[in-house]
């Protein structure tokens, strides 16, 4: 789960620029707006728009906008007419990637994502071609300098978590998809506030690159997000702590 962690947390830090968290809350309220037209607008009965909203606050996005977000979705408005679709292919060093868009026109986004591939140095491959490399699991991350982190890991253990990452900055906790919601909620409910909380797709094995893969990979992935589609990426990659500083210095 190494590469996972690291990456997420350092794209956590970058989050911090205003262009980066003004593409952030687009892609939240559009995941917001599906949520609540597939589940209605109650967060107590529908766990996806609940795990949606905390990733909102999370990332402190105003509660006008999240509010919108859910009126447009539980409103049936046009604009909520998106489609959920997940893309697998492969990156520089033999990487596995899926891709996690929602799109108001599918042709548009396959079209988009095999060009991004392609120019990337990777090639998209077919369903089921990468999916079965990594598990669903919730992943909770608490800033170490806002928290006991001994503390939050006695009561993540005892809640239930599946195992939990440390490092100089994050601690991050795992947990089984069924138990998310419950081990965020009661996390928060203790007063143990998290950074980030969110379901994802964590590698079950990781490759590790450096050089010029890791840098391509990097690119890619970095390129992937950016596009207009794509809510999430996720990747099997692992770097060392030495590269990801030597790549962020490039």
């Amino acid at each position: 789960m190494a590469g996972h962690s690291k990456w997420a947390n350092i794209k956590h830090k970058k989050g911090a620029a205003d262009a980066k968290r003004a593409k952030v809350f687009t892609k939240l309220a559009k995941e917001i707006t599906v949520a609540a037209k597939l589940g209605g607008e109650d967060e107590d009965s529908n766990p996806r728009l609940r795990r949606a909203v905390a990733a909102a606050r999370a990332v402190s996005m105003p509660k006008d906008n999240i509010q919108r977000a859910i009126k447009k979705g539980a409103g049936g408005s046009d604009g909520a007419n998106f489609e959920e679709i997940t893309y697998e292919g492969y990156g520089p060093g033999g990487v596995a990637i899926l891709v996690d868009c929602l799109t108001d026109n599918t042709n548009r986004s396959l079209h988009e994502i095999r060009y991004i591939f392609n120019k990337g140095n990777g090639n998209l491959g077919e369903i089921g071609s990468v999916n079965y490399m990594f598990d669903t699991k919730g992943v909770i991350t608490f800033d170490k300098a806002k928290i006991d982190s001994e503390k939050t890991q006695e009561v993540a253990i005892d809640l239930g978590a599946d195992d939990i990452e440390e490092d100089e900055d994050y601690l991050t906790i795992y947990t089984a998809f069924e138990d998310f919601d419950r081990i965020r909620d009661e996390l928060e409910k203790q007063g143990f506030a998290f950074s980030r909380a969110e379901v994802s797709k964590i590698p079950q094995t990781t490759v590790p690159i450096e050089g010029e893969d890791a840098e391509k990979v990097i690119q890619l992935v970095q390129t992937l997000e950016d596009n207009d589609d794509v809510q999430n990426v996720h990747a099997n990659f692992d770097i060392s702590d030495s590269e990801f500083e030597r790549i962020s210095n490039l």
